[in-house]
């Protein structure tokens, strides 16, 4: 029976000779982005910046797409609609406009005249609310929190699970990912709401996944060849879990596409970030991941023994 191989057996690509060129294209891209966050920033979401949210239960299902136009010719700035529950039962969410109070109802009325013209005097509103800068702020803080809380988690998951080193290197990659999918946000101005946010923890615990399998194989062949270079070992590691990854990574990316093409503008923003951060997530785990350990001076010496044999031959050993 065949079998699909993405990866040819036994590879031995040499990544860690392009570790110094792999290191300087991500510090530039993680300046890129910072330099894109503190300059044009991200595009907030109404999550993030407050607005108006109105919910109606519409006649009959209406076309999204059409309705989505219809409303964002009013000129109210950013306007997002999904369905709630039903798929009659719509949630429209608005920017929240220049002004007071008066100002936000003002725009409450040109939906509501906007939908009564073109749907028909049978829509029930059956919710109408203000979102102020105060519950925007605190939505902030809780994000910033969840993502921060995450990646302090995971530090301590590998400690214990690995050596100090290992830490250290996840850490960077995770903060690599992360910066990186931010700058995302920011050069293509997609809308960064509380999708985004989710997306970002995801790619989080994808990311940190991809960096413990190629870790345990490490710490693996630490263990079995114990005369082994140590940048040699690092190759042969990343090497026998190649194949691995890239099948991960592919019919991840299958199932993320099939959400970005046929999930609806609602999903979209958050398929686009995942689909970018298991990109930038399995080239963290081979670059970025792997190769710090050599900088930052992981050794046999580090390593414990649990009863494998030494051997400097990987055939014999494997044997």
């Amino acid at each position: 029976m065949y079998k699909l191989k993405l990866v040819p057996a036994n590879t031995s690509i040499p990544f860690l000779k392009s570790r110094f060129a792999a290191f300087g294209l991500s510090l530039l891209l993680i300046l890129g982005s910072i330099g894109m966050f503190f300059g044009p920033g991200l595009n907030k979401g109404i999550d993030f910046e407050g607005g108006i949210m109105i919910e109606v239960k519409m006649p009959e299902a209406p076309e999204l797409a059409d309705m989505r136009s219809d409303l964002g010719s009013l000129g109210l700035g950013q306007v997002s609609l999904q369905t709630f529950g039903a798929p009659d039962d719509i949630l429209i969410r608005v920017q929240r406009q220049e002004g007071d109070s008066e100002a936000q109802k003002i725009a409450v009325e040109k939906v509501k005249a906007k939908l009564d013209e073109r749907y028909g005097q049978d829509i029930s509103y059956r919710r109408i609310e203000f979102v102020g800068p105060t519950i925007s702020a605190e939505l902030v803080d809780t994000a910033i929190q969840a993502v921060l809380v995450s990646v302090v988690a995971i530090l301590i998951y590998i400690w214990l699970r690995f050596e100090w080193h290992y830490s250290v290197g996840a850490i960077a990659a995770l903060v690599h990912d992360v910066i990186l999918t931010i700058g995302m946000f920011a050069v293509t101005g997609i809308e960064f709401n509380l999708a985004s946010v989710a997306a970002i923890l995801t790619i989080v615990g994808y990311s940190i996944n991809d960096t413990v399998v190629v870790y345990d194989r490490i710490r693996e062949n630490f263990r079995r060849y114990k005369k082994m270079e140590v940048q040699d070992l690092l190759n042969l590691s990343i090497n026998e879990t190649l194949s691995r990854t890239v099948m991960t990574s592919v019919t991840t990316l299958l199932a993320l596409l099939a959400l970005f093409i046929f999930g609806g503008e609602v999903i979209r923003g958050f398929a686009t970030a995942m689909i970018f951060g298991v990109l930038v997530g399995t080239y963290s785990s081979i670059f970025v991941a792997a190769p710090l350990l050599l900088q930052i001076g992981l050794t046999h010496h580090n390593e414990e023994d649990d009863g494998f044999k030494p051997s400097d031959d990987p055939v014999e050993a494997e044997s």
